[in-house]
């Protein structure tokens, strides 16, 4: 059973990323832990509704390839740097499309979390940075060495990984947030 994209955040392995987000936003070790866990299920979310359909699929595995996000992971110093955030704010306008959903994602963050929605919206580039350095090096090994990865292999995967409740589909997912945004 695949780890979703949590576990590979939080795994021991990537424990110098994590801790260079905490360092750059002056945070504890539990806030930093809080804001991810509460950023990345909106992250996933975006991302399982843009690669519902074959083109969405392959737009991101193209990212993947092409992106060297797994540099995030394993160069924590590059997170603190501008060219990471404008990154990060280029793959959230790719998975939110709007400017104004990552505001409102950082909002509803702050409300559940108590944390600033000025440090979370800060953090939130730097958040999606490393979603797309785990889904690279846990797609195609990192690197540059997945250019022959296929879609069908890749959409298993990828599925297990953006699937936040664990049951092997990434439907109720996107139909649960579908459904709190309406009885908001």
């Amino acid at each position: 059973m695949s780890s979703n994209i949590l576990d590979v955040l939080f795994s021991g392995e990537n424990k110098a990323s994590l801790d260079a987000v905490q360092d750059n936003f002056n945070l504890s070790e539990e806030d930093t832990r809080v804001a991810i866990e509460e950023l990345i299920p909106a992250l996933s979310r975006g991302l399982q509704k843009n690669t519902q359909d074959a083109p969405g699929m392959d737009d991101l595995l193209d990212a993947l390839r092409t992106g060297e996000h797994a540099r995030y992971m394993e160069k924590p110093s590059t997170l603190g740097a501008p060219e990471t955030v404008k990154d990060g704010n280029d793959i959230l306008g790719h998975i939110f499309g709007d400017k104004k959903v990552s505001r409102e994602v950082a909002n509803r963050v702050a409300k559940k979390s108590g944390l600033s929605s000025t440090v979370l919206k800060k953090m939130l580039p730097i958040v999606a940075s490393l979603v797309m350095g785990a889904l690279s090096k846990k797609v195609l090994g990192g690197g540059s060495r997945g250019r022959g990865v296929n879609r069908a292999n890749s959409g298993g995967l990828l599925t297990s990984l953006l699937d936040s409740d664990r049951d092997g589909s990434i439907w109720d997912d996107v139909l649960g947030l579908a459904a709190r945004s309406m009885l908001r």
